[in-house]
């Protein structure tokens, strides 16, 4: 077997072994590195590069939005935010078959859109709406199935950490694809673009599942009761109370990337303060002030978009120093806002916890793309990158059969490697020579990216599934969670055709957009 193949098969037996995915990715690098310098199949000056590329990620301005948009999630899955909506909206919907299962499906997506954390998300909604399904009378195989899949909606949903590490990879693939075609005024995608394609995809599969769920309620009643009337209505003051905060920054959040008013960096930003204020506004921080701060900040978000302010100019008089102080005294009340629901998740012992969370999974994710670029470079240098563009090319069916097959090699891929992995070894060596057989790289991104998700919820690695296996009472059993995800995986497949056969699904609003 070639050396490049005979890596990337090592690659993958080293991990199932059990074996830090971070370590065995540089042990693997370094081992076949030496290798085929041995065998002078490889060129070790190729290794001066290597401080290069993991300066250029560390500073990488899309990657350095990933810590930020973990706190923001870390931040409101500890506050309780989850709790709040799935009673709410379980009491809602509840009363109607497969109002629970609807209920689950909805709580996930607005996690996803707040919070974009999988783990987080399957964990919580495994601790509160899975007894009360059960209770309830549902199938532990539906329920299971539909907590572990609406976890997963924090990664096609935007914002989140696979799309923002997607739309790095897809860039780069894209400008190299480019410089293969000889052309050098490239043009890049964005994260922006990157979220607006996700946006009806990952509204899509809610659909779908919600759908489902209702079909499955209407011809098997007993899979999916409805709930006994509580005692209490639900008033429309605890509905917006439970749902209209995160609604709120999601859209401040989105709307701040989307409409191009601000980068990644800095919507993340807005995303970990709203957080915060959020948070504060829950743990006993005076309401007023949590209010006040986040009117502040969006006041003084909007007035420096309309009336920008530049004090080291000469020609600035009373107007522009008037407005300099408004906009000081604005800031000066949010900071203070801030601090005080900092100190209030501090005494009730959340701040430290969301912290070292953060710092884990920021860590976990950079280490995996360090190494994953160390890997690329060895993979690159054995000559793998050629092989797997002649490997598509010689394909039959064309454009189209070798794309059929990156699909099927990422969902098998799926089953044993988690997303970040597949994300930064195998898409940059996939992508450019489909870019290059004519693929629209923003339908691609996507496609790929709902093909991703499944990794998720496919067994025996998905990891949505650990998570709840976790989480879950001792009368459901792992073969119940296992069952209980193929009907969604297939939905998902479903989706994945969909978007395939009407690719507008993704296009049309990044072109509307940009």
């Amino acid at each position: 077997m070639p050396l490049d193949l005979l890596m990337f098969a090592a690659l993958i037996g080293f991990i199932l072994l059990g074996y830090p995915v971070a370590f065995t990715i540089a042990g693997v690098a370094t081992l076949f590195a030496l290798l085929g310098w041995y065998l002078d199949v490889f060129s070790i000056n190729l290794m001066g590069a290597l401080g290069q590329r993991f300066f250029g990620i560390m500073t990488n301005p899309v990657l350095t939005a990933i810590p930020l948009f973990v706190l923001m999630g870390v931040v409101l899955e500890k506050s309780r935010i989850a709790e709040d909506m799935l009673e709410t909206m379980g009491r809602l919907f509840g009363t109607m078959r497969g109002g629970l299962g609807v209920s689950v499906m909805l709580v996930g997506a607005l996690l996803a859109a707040s919070t974009g954390i999988v783990g987080a998300t399957v964990v919580a909604m495994g601790l509160i709406a899975l007894p009360a399904m059960l209770r309830s009378g549902y199938n532990p195989r539906l329920a299971a199935g539909s907590v572990a899949t609406a976890g997963t909606l924090g990664q096609i949903i935007p914002p989140s950490t696979l799309l923002i590490i997607l739309a790095e990879v897809m860039s780069s693939a894209f400008q190299q694809a480019q410089y293969a075609q000889g052309r050098f005024t490239v043009e890049t995608i964005s994260v922006g673009q990157t979220f607006a394609a996700a946006l009806m995809p990952g509204l899509l599969l809610v659909g779908i599942y919600i759908v489902y769920i209702l079909a499955r309620a209407w011809l098997v009643p007993a899979d999916a009761p409805a709930m006994q009337r509580p005692d209490k209505a639900v008033r429309r003051s605890e509905v917006l109370g439970a749902i209209l905060p995160p609604v709120l920054l999601i859209v401040a959040v989105l709307g701040a990337i989307l409409g191009g008013i601000a980068s990644p960096n800095e919507a993340a930003s807005v995303g970990a303060v709203g957080a915060i204020l959020l948070a504060g506004y829950r743990q006993g921080a005076p309401r007023w002030l949590m209010v006040g701060g986040a009117a502040a900040f969006g006041a003084l978000a909007v007035a420096a978009r309309v009336m920008p302010v530049r004090l080291q100019r000469s020609d600035a008089g009373t107007v522009e120093f008037t407005l300099g102080a408004g906009y000081g005294a604005l800031a000066l009340f949010g900071i203070a806002a801030v601090i005080v629901a900092l100190s209030a998740m501090t005494q009730r012992r959340l701040m430290i916890p969301a912290l070292r969370q953060t710092v884990i999974v920021t860590s976990m994710i950079f280490a995996t793309i360090l190494m994953a670029s160390f890997f690329s470079l060895v993979f690159v240098g054995l000559g793998g990158e050629h092989r797997i563009a002649a490997i598509l090319e010689a394909l039959p069916g064309g454009a189209t059969g070798a794309l059929i097959f990156a699909m099927i090699f990422i969902f098998l891929l799926g089953f044993f490697l988690d997303f970040v992995e597949i994300s930064v070894i195998l898409l940059p060596l996939l992508i450019p020579p489909l870019i290059l057989m004519g693929h629209d790289p923003i339908w691609l991104a996507v496609l790929i990216a709902v093909n991703l998700q499944t990794s998720f919820l496919t067994p025996p690695f998905g990891f949505s599934l650990f998570y709840l296996r976790g989480a879950v009472p001792k009368e459901v059993t792992t073969g119940m969670i296992y069952r209980g995800v193929i009907p969604f995986v297939v939905l998902q497949a479903l989706a994945i055709l969909i978007i395939w056969l009407a690719p507008p699904i993704a296009t049309w609003l990044p072109r509307a957009l940009y």
